[in-house]
């Protein structure tokens, strides 16, 4: 891509997802997400009903009457957007494809996050880590962000979630929320996913088209696999390929919910057909309701 043509796209996504951000998202991603802890803010008299745990007892002791220690949230969070980039993202049979929706996404996620004064970071995979971008603030690092989403050149075509987890456990030490974008359309991550969400506040963004749910009755067709590079030919027309194809969806979707749910990572997933705003809308509103 020639570098006025991605400006220009930058420039797009960026006037689409900031105004999502700031006016619809912001005040809801403040209270999904937790800092990462309590800093002292200052000292006041004891009422009937406070913690006696919060009494400070040397200013107690010089005032001759009980006062306690108050606390608010340390309130900035690093925020680290981990994206599969594999050749199955690249896929759509209606309004947008998947790697797009992914974009813009992130591009929403990471401008909330930067009007909450949270630093954002990136970890693009493949079947191996591509690129890592580390945490920063502010405007222009945000639309750096975008623009490597939408001109980086994978190496890799297959997926490996594992080395991805493995990887981002070792490079971020301190705790953070972590964004996990992919199809998920593969499995055995379970211990790398279990340490990490130990550690971190992992969400599990689950990205899929109707056509990978259930291929329609429409004879025999070709498909290519753009990770192994295969062309086959199949015969839609066929229940018992269809039911295949639909169970090997399934069976993938629940490995994926299963595996986060006892993690205890949240899970999410989004249509490349409906609109993602009301998706995070209620995911931001279920965990603040949990708070």
């Amino acid at each position: 891509m020639d570098k006025a043509t991605l400006l220009k796209k930058v420039k797009y996504i960026e006037i689409k997802t900031k105004g999502l951000s700031q006016h619809l998202l912001s005040g809801e991603y403040h209270s999904a997400f937790k800092g990462r802890g309590m800093l002292f803010s200052e000292v006041r008299e004891y009422v009937y009903g406070d913690d006696i745990r919060n009494i400070e007892w040397n200013v107690t002791a010089r005032m001759n009457h009980p006062y306690i220690k108050i606390f608010e949230e340390e309130r900035e969070l690093t925020v680290m957007l981990l994206i599969d980039i594999s050749q199955s993202s690249y896929f759509g049979t209606q309004k947008v494809m998947k790697n797009a929706l992914i974009i813009e996404i992130a591009a929403v996620l990471s401008f909330s996050a930067i009007t909450n004064n949270d630093k954002v970071g990136v970890i693009l995979f493949s079947d191996r880590v591509e690129k890592f971008i580390p945490p920063k603030k502010g405007r222009s690092h945000i639309l750096r962000i975008i623009s490597e989403l939408l001109d980086f050149q994978p190496k890799g075509t297959g997926t490996n979630i594992s080395i991805t987890l493995e990887y981002f456990s070792n490079v971020i030490k301190k705790r953070c929320t972590a964004f996990l974008f992919s199809d998920f359309m593969n499995s055995g991550y379970e211990r790398p996913l279990l340490l990490a969400a130990k550690k971190h506040d992992i969400i599990g963004v689950h990205i899929y088209d109707a056509r990978e749910k259930e291929l329609p009755d429409a004879g025999l067709i070709r498909m290519f696999d753009a990770e192994t590079n295969d062309m086959l030919w199949i015969d839609t027309s066929s229940k018992r390929i269809r039911d295949q194809y639909k169970s090997k969806y399934i069976e993938n979707l629940n490995y994926f919910t299963n595996t986060f749910l006892k993690s205890g990572a949240d899970t999410l997933s989004i249509s490349s057909q409906k609109p993602y705003i009301n998706e995070l809308h209620n995911f931001f509103r279920k965990r603040a309701a949990k708070r």
